[in-house]
């Protein structure tokens, strides 16, 4: 994990109108690390994500990507940078076929344009042979669960958790140096939340991705995470180890409330 900090939030604050949805918020990713998010709804963990992907931008503070600031640049720019992320709500085409899903990621970083697209010039036709070698490449790791005949089905044939796989390989064909997963295991029951679990170990020490998580499941978040940042209405409530941080008293009163966290 050597290299520095990948991703660097320094004092980051974000407010709608007179509501601050992020304050002060300093948060960092190493490279090769694998950091989860928590917190209750409501915590800003999603707006987090819209911060570092450039849908939002904040009112104070600097976001920092592979010593670059990403201030005032556009979603697709931050993308080619090397930024991908999934959604907590699946946005995935669904009347398109799965290796279509994966290979429309692809196509930002394509040099044909419009009139060489209409033509079918040599050079066209290789970078669409390599976009689809490329969509089945990312999909083939994840097994039988995304591989031949699927190819060839509509995204809306898939199962739920597959459609979660499918997004995720989809983000990894934009060629990321991060992955930022927005609750991959929501919806997900107890056999498919140990898969996912599994998955996220694999895109790390296999694909060799830094990854920030979102998750609610504890379970996951046990089982994948080096560091974890607990939110709780903006701010920053505590970070550390995953036994630092669920033990916490102010994690306690920020998911069941002041009353159970005198109790524990």
């Amino acid at each position: 994990m050597a290299g520095g900090p990948l991703l660097e939030l320094r004092r980051v604050s974000l407010a709608f109108g007179g509501l601050k949805v992020v304050s002060d918020l300093d948060l960092h990713v190493e490279q090769g690390e694998i950091v989860s998010v928590i917190g209750p709804n409501g915590a800003g963990k999603t707006t987090l994500f819209n911060l570092v992907t450039g849908i939002y931008q904040p009112d104070d503070g600097d976001i920092v990507f592979d010593g670059r600031s990403v201030l005032g640049l556009e979603p697709h720019e931050i993308t080619r940078l090397g930024i991908a992320r999934t959604f907590q709500t699946l946005r995935l085409f669904l009347n398109m076929y799965v290796r279509e899903n994966v290979m429309a990621a692809a196509y930002g970083r394509t040099k044909a344009g419009v009139v060489r697209s209409m033509l079918r010039t040599p050079g066209m036709r290789r970078e669409e042979a390599e976009i689809r070698a490329l969509a089945e490449e990312q999909l083939s790791f994840f097994g039988e669960r995304l591989k031949g005949y699927r190819w060839d089905q509509p995204a809306y044939s898939l199962s739920y958790a597959n459609r979660r796989r499918l997004e995720i390989a989809r983000a990894m064909a934009t060629g990321p140096k991060i992955l930022l997963l927005d609750e991959p295991a929501a919806g997900m029951n107890p056999v498919e939340t140990h898969e996912i679990t599994e998955l996220i170990a694999r895109l790390r020490s296999e694909a060799g991705y830094t990854i920030l998580v979102i998750e609610h499941d504890m379970h996951v978040v046990e089982g994948i995470s080096d560091r974890v940042v607990a939110l709780d209405h903006g701010v920053k409530i505590v970070e550390g180890t995953f036994e630092q941080v669920a033990t916490d008293p102010r994690v306690i009163e920020a998911y069941l409330g002041t009353k159970a966290a005198a109790t524990k």
